[in-house]
C-alpha cells in the first residue's frame, strides 16, 4: 500500500512539473479572483463540524501565496465571507470571524508578507464586521499601505451589488453637492468609487471557484465583466498546486477578444 501511494505520489509530482513547464513562458493572468467554496462539504464527508473544515480552509490560504508567488501572480482576491453569509447560525459566523481574526494577526508576523511588498487590504461593507475584526484589519492594512508591488484583498461582508450600490451612493452625495456633474460619469470614473479603486489592476483576469458549483454568487460583479472563469471540482480545502497550474493553463489557451 505504501508503495503504491508513493508511486501516486511520483505520477503526482512529474505532472506538476509538466504543467509548470507547460505555463512558465506564457503570459500570467496579473489579477487572479478565487471564491472559497466547499469548507462546509469537506468537513461533512469527513464526518466532522463544519467549523473545522472551515479551518482546514483557512490554513489553506498560506500554502496559496506561496504558489502565486511562485507564478509572480500580482493581485490575488479571495471571497472569504459574504453578506449572506451572516445568515447562518450564529456560531458558525462566530468561528468564521474569529479564524478571520486570527489569519489577519498573523499576516502581521509574516516575513514574507514584507519581503515580497504585498499591500493586504479588506473589501467589503466592513461596518457589518464586529468591532474586533474592524481592529484586525485597520492595523494590517495600515502596516501594509506603502507597498505596491502586490497586493492581497480579502472580501468580507461582500456582495457584488452591494459593491454597486455604495458606489453608485458615493457619486450621488457627490453629484447632490455640486461637486461633480452628472455628465462627467462615465465607466472609469465609477471605478474609482469601487471597493477596488486602490488597485493598478481591477478588472480579474481569471477567477476560480473550488466546489464544483458553476456560478460567481454575486462575486466582483463590475470586475468580472471580462473574467475567464475556472470552475474546480474539488472543495477548497483540498484545493492542489495542479489545481492552480491548471487553471492558469486555461487562461493561456482561451482568445481573449473584448469583442473585436
Amino acid at each position: 500500500m505504501i508503495q503504491g501511494f508513493l508511486s501516486l505520489l511520483g505520477i503526482y509530482k512529474i505532472y506538476e512539473k509538466w504543467l509548470w513547464w507547460q505555463i512558465k513562458e506564457g503570459q500570467k493572468p496579473e489579477h487572479v479572483a478565487i471564491i472559497l467554496d466547499g469548507n462546509r462539504r469537506w468537513a461533512s464527508r469527513k464526518s466532522l463540524i463544519p467549523w473545522l473544515g472551515h479551518r482546514q480552509g483557512a490554513n489553506k490560504i498560506d500554502e496559496l501565496m506561496d504558489w502565486c508567488l511562485e507564478l509572480d501572480l500580482k493581485f490575488i482576491t479571495l471571497y472569504g465571507f459574504s453578506t449572506e453569509n451572516f445568515n447562518r447560525a450564529p456560531k458558525e459566523v462566530e468561528h468564521i470571524l474569529k479564524l478571520v481574526e486570527e489569519k489577519l494577526l498573523s499576516i502581521l508576523k509574516n516575513e514574507g508578507i514584507h519581503e515580497n511588498k504585498i499591500r493586504v487590504k479588506a473589501i467589503g461593507r466592513l461596518d457589518l464586521l464586529p468591532q474586533s475584526t474592524q481592529e484586525i484589519i485597520h492595523r494590517v492594512e495600515e502596516a501594509t499601505k506603502m507597498y505596491t508591488d502586490r497586493c492581497f484583498n480579502v472580501a468580507l461582508a461582500y456582495g457584488g451589488r452591494a459593491e454597486i450600490v455604495d458606489a453608485t451612493k458615493k457619486i450621488a452625495k457627490k453629484v447632490k453637492k455640486g461637486e461633480l456633474s452628472p455628465e462627467k460619469i462615465d465607466e472609469e470614473l465609477f471605478e474609482k468609487y469601487l471597493y477596488t479603486a486602490h488597485m493598478p489592476k481591477q478588472d480579474a483576469d481569471l477567477i476560480i471557484r473550488t466546489s464544483g458549483e458553476e456560478r460567481l454568487s454575486g462575486f466582483l460583479s463590475w470586475q468580472s465583466a471580462y473574467s475567464e472563469l475556472c470552475f474546480v471540482d474539488v472543495n477548497w480545502p483540498d484545493f492542489r498546486r495542479i489545481d492552480l497550474l491548471r487553471a492558469v493553463r486555461t487562461y493561456q489557451r482561451r482568445k481573449r477578444r473584448f469583442g473585436a
